[in-house]
């Protein structure tokens, strides 16, 4: 069985793959830390014209060679020799050259993580006015679901999302990050806790409470180191 996500569906639509395997590719990828996503992107630049700062971490040495220094500038909060690259007046990255990275073997860990299709997934939005181009890709992504358990995920990761963005209350105010990117990460980081304290809840008569579940999501976030 293969059905469309018709929930968020433009006039213009471009597949997503399946949900499943996206799922469990990105769960595997926050895992590791130093995968590559594996999007789809065709001629979409969206993220390189988006005024994003580029985390670069010290050990992604062949990285900063290819990256003058005076585009560089020290992370805050983070510890030495981690640094962010910016952007130019427009926008854009500024080893964006004739609408392609000239980096891109090179490329820093943060653009080869980043997959947009997270946004569709978990339903949290992205900001309209300052990018644009990323907010009509998200529009624009169709999942496949080849089972009831693959649409049965979907809804669950959207149901994840939306805690943490209604419940901000019931966690410390670092916990749960204002970021798009980071909140979506993390929704996708909670997923499977999640799952199983809503399947506890439909079991239980009396079922969890919201501050139950907080709690139950910053001890696993707090083993997560």
């Amino acid at each position: 069985m293969s059905n469309r996500n018709n929930g968020n569906e433009s006039a213009s639509t471009t597949p997503a793959g399946d949900f499943s395997a996206w799922l469990y590719s990105t769960e595997a990828s926050l895992r590791s830390g130093n995968d590559v996503a594996d999007v789809p992107c065709g001629a979409c630049r969206g993220c390189c014209r988006s005024s994003m700062f580029i985390h670069i971490k010290p050990k992604e040495t062949q990285t900063l060679r290819r990256i003058p220094r005076a585009l560089l500038f020290p992370a805050p909060g983070r510890p030495k020799g981690h640094v962010l690259m910016g952007y130019n007046d427009k926008g854009q990255c500024p080893m964006l050259i004739y609408d392609q990275c000239s980096i891109y073997e090179d490329r820093p860990q943060t653009c080869r993580d980043y997959d947009c299709r997270i946004f569709a997934a978990t339903g949290i939005s992205v900001d309209q006015q300052t990018q644009p181009e990323i907010a009509q890709r998200v529009q624009e992504w169709v999942f496949n679901f080849e089972s009831i358990e693959s649409r049965e995920e979907d809804r669950i990761l959207k149901e994840a999302a939306a805690f943490l963005g209604k419940n901000r209350e019931l966690f410390p105010p670092w916990s749960i990050p204002n970021n798009p990117v980071q909140l979506a990460v993390l929704a996708v980081e909670i997923y499977r806790l999640f799952s199983d304290l809503t399947a506890e809840m439909r079991q239980d008569a009396s079922g969890l409470s919201d501050a139950a579940i907080a709690d139950a999501i910053l001890i696993a976030l707090s083993e997560l180191g």
